[in-house]
């Protein structure tokens, strides 16, 4: 018997969650896409070929989480060399 193809529940919150990560809660928005993104790849690979899709959205998902988690890492040491190089600043008068 015909069984459709699913998709991972787990692939589309990544996706979701990688998209949100990038408008409204850029920290949390990408830990979650990123954890949902590997927890759907490995799922994916755990089912027999062909009865559960979603790893291109898993994919996506980790990509934007990453990406967000990266330039997330860059913005707080930009702000602590400026803070840092500020207070130097002041505190050399």
């Amino acid at each position: 018997m015909y069984q459709p193809v699913r998709t991972s529940g787990a692939a589309i919150a990544s996706l979701v969650f990688g998209i949100v990560s990038w408008v409204f809660l850029p920290f949390i928005g990408a830990l979650v896409a990123v954890i949902c993104g590997h927890v759907a790849r490995g799922e994916i690979r755990r089912q027999p070929p062909g009865t559960l899709d979603g790893d291109g959205l898993a994919i996506a998902g980790l990509v934007l989480g990453y990406i967000q988690l990266a330039l997330t890492v860059v913005v707080v040491m930009v702000l602590f060399v400026v803070l840092g190089i500020g207070i130097g600043l002041l505190g050399s008068r």
